[in-house]
């Protein structure tokens, strides 16, 4: 039995070998860019366009941060995302599992046809809302302004439909032992729902940090405003605000600074996928859940 097993070991073992490999391989293809835009922005300027793929670790230099930070204003810009990030990410992490929950835990009239609807909102592209909320916007006041980059989507659909399949697997005994004990439903919810639910929480999370330090075209049409312009949208001008600042500015000092910026706007994402990685992959299975 021993001699028939070794063989059937190593045969499972190849295909298992062949896979890291491949995965290994695929990992550098998608790291490369990002590795060599993070060392790339420590060059000097020139050498940047004179020798791309050459490392001189004797030439490694600041000057194209100190440009950066003088040419663009890249901290207004990570302080309106922050603003954004944490306000509306309180937002969606509050009132999207309470809406959730309501779909996934109670009985009421036209509840399957108001989830439909909820759903059938993910079936609109972003371009299509563009217009009517800058209009709703307009006659708010809210141009801008913080509201008009917080409020909209604080509540998307996708979050809602993301919670109801984690919470559909709390199971209902416990929700009516609360009830037997005397617990509020208010109380059920932030007492015995949501610690079961972390792992789907800290997905949710994770997607709604990246969705929102990302987001571009929302920001660039309600906040036209350089003093409301957030992150993604000020990395967007760079170009112009660098060439705008130094007259005469050649391709090599716009590329420098283009990728001194680049890198300090990638370094929180990575961090905090690196950190939350975990939990991010906990939370995908959670949501996988059938409700």
């Amino acid at each position: 039995m021993t001699a028939t097993a070794v063989p059937t070991r190593r045969a499972h073992r190849r295909p298992l070998v062949g896979s890291n490999v491949f995965l290994l391989i695929l990992t550098l293809a998608f790291l490369a860019p990002v590795a060599w835009a993070l060392v790339s922005a420590f060059k000097p300027a020139a050498e940047i366009i004179s020798d791309p793929l050459g490392l001189d670790l004797r030439g490694l230099t600041l000057d194209n941060f100190r440009g950066m930070f003088h040419d663009v204003p890249i901290g207004s810009g990570f302080l309106n995302t922050a603003v954004v990030l944490v306000i509306k990410g309180a937002i969606t992490l509050f009132c999207a599992p309470l809406a959730a929950y309501a779909f996934a835990k109670y009985d009421f009239r036209g509840k399957n046809a108001i989830f439909g609807t909820v759903l059938l909102t993910l079936m609109l592209p972003t371009i299509v809302l563009i217009i009517p909320l800058l209009l709703e916007m307009k006659q708010l006041g809210w141009v801008n302004t913080y509201q008009a980059l917080i409020l909209p989507g604080s509540v998307d659909a996708f979050a809602i439909f993301w919670m109801r399949q984690v919470i559909s697997a709390v199971p209902d005994e416990l929700l009516d032992a609360a009830r037997v004990d005397g617990c509020g439903e208010f109380g059920i919810f932030w007492r015995v729902v949501v610690p079961v639910i972390r792992p789907g929480l800290a997905g949710l999370a994770v997607l709604t940090i990246m969705n929102i330090y990302n987001d571009f075209v929302w920001p660039v049409v309600v906040a036209s405003s350089s003093k409301m312009a957030t992150l993604q949208v000020v990395l967007s001008t760079l170009a112009q605000n660098i060439t705008g600042h130094k007259v005469g500015a050649d391709y090599a000092t716009v590329t420098g600074e283009l990728l001194a910026a680049s890198s300090i706007a990638l370094v929180p994402l990575l961090i905090l996928f690196i950190v939350l990685q975990k939990h991010f992959i906990n939370g995908i299975l959670a949501g996988s859940v059938k409700g």
